[in-house]
């Protein structure tokens, strides 16, 4: 079994691993498919995922040829499937070849409207040059109106919806001084590319139609918000793009054979007012 289909509360949701499934591309782990009781329509683009583990970078490590296996290192190396209950799933990575990481993701829907991913990883090698470990998860939207996220920083609320890819494209918490150091010649991304914004509170937001899609993170240290207008591609019959609503974990310092995480809530509902909003961040923060 590659993947399988879980229906709680109001959403439903097919999760799987990198393998392909009729219009499903390999590569894309993850939530294959997401919808709401009253939105029949995917809110991921259906080739692809969201909540899709894509990267996994040192700043130093990149393909020399056009394959892009070690920049996709998570879609090419093998990965797979396992169901836990009639809510939950796990994802398992073995050691990939390049960055010798081994990893777990698990899915649990919780009713009426949320999924709870919870990542976590092992370095089982020395292998990352500059001693940090980048993570990057891609969601990609299905040619939403509006392609920004909203976050917030300093009392009030931001939005961002860069110009283009690759463009001023990563938020990083307001006491995020890290610098990241990538090879020359190592090529562009989206985790490369700093936008002026900062946030202050762990969760950004985005909007799809008649609803909101919201994600929640337990902590602000390692976390970054990435967005591109069009990293999700073109759908040609509504003839816009695709944006992606994508995040980051970022490791400064790690230890050989020790386990990490992190956990995040995704929200996905009928949309309401900002206040409803932060009062269902802080609620999370709260009770998690």
């Amino acid at each position: 079994m590659t993947h399988d289909t879980f229906q709680v509360g109001d959403l439903t949701a097919v999760i799987g691993d990198n393998s392909a499934d009729g219009e499903h591309r390999a590569g894309y782990n993850g939530v294959w498919r997401l919808q709401h009781r009253t939105e029949p329509t995917n809110l991921f683009v259906p080739s692809v995922a969201g909540l899709n583990l894509e990267h996994i970078f040192d700043g130093d490590k990149g393909d020399y040829d056009n394959t892009r296996k070690i920049f996709f290192e998570p879609r090419n190396a093998p990965m797979s499937f396992k169901r836990l209950s009639d809510s939950a799933a796990e994802l398992h990575q073995p050691p990939t070849p390049t960055f010798q990481l081994e990893s777990w993701t698990k899915f649990e829907l919780v009713a009426p409207h949320y999924i709870d991913m919870t990542f976590r990883f092992v370095p089982t090698q020395h292998v990352f040059e500059y001693g940090y470990i980048g993570l990057f998860w891609a969601n990609y939207i299905n040619a939403p109106d509006d392609k920004s996220i909203y976050f917030r920083n300093g009392g009030a609320w931001q939005q961002l919806c860069s110009q283009r890819h690759n463009d001023e494209s990563t938020v990083r918490h307001r006491d995020d001084h890290l610098e990241l150091k990538f090879r020359a010649g190592l090529g562009d991304a989206l985790y490369k590319n700093l936008s002026p914004l900062r946030y202050d509170e762990p969760f950004y937001y985005g909007l799809f139609r008649n609803h909101v899609f919201m994600l929640m993170f337990d902590r602000s240290q390692g976390i970054r918000f990435t967005q591109s207008p069009s990293g999700g591609g073109i759908n040609k019959e509504l003839e816009t793009t695709n944006p992606a609503w994508d995040f980051q974990y970022i490791l400064p310092k790690y230890e050989v054979t020790k386990e990490y995480q992190f956990r995040l809530r995704a929200v996905y509902r009928p949309r309401w007012g900002r206040e409803e909003i932060r009062q269902e961040f802080q609620k999370w923060r709260e009770g998690k």
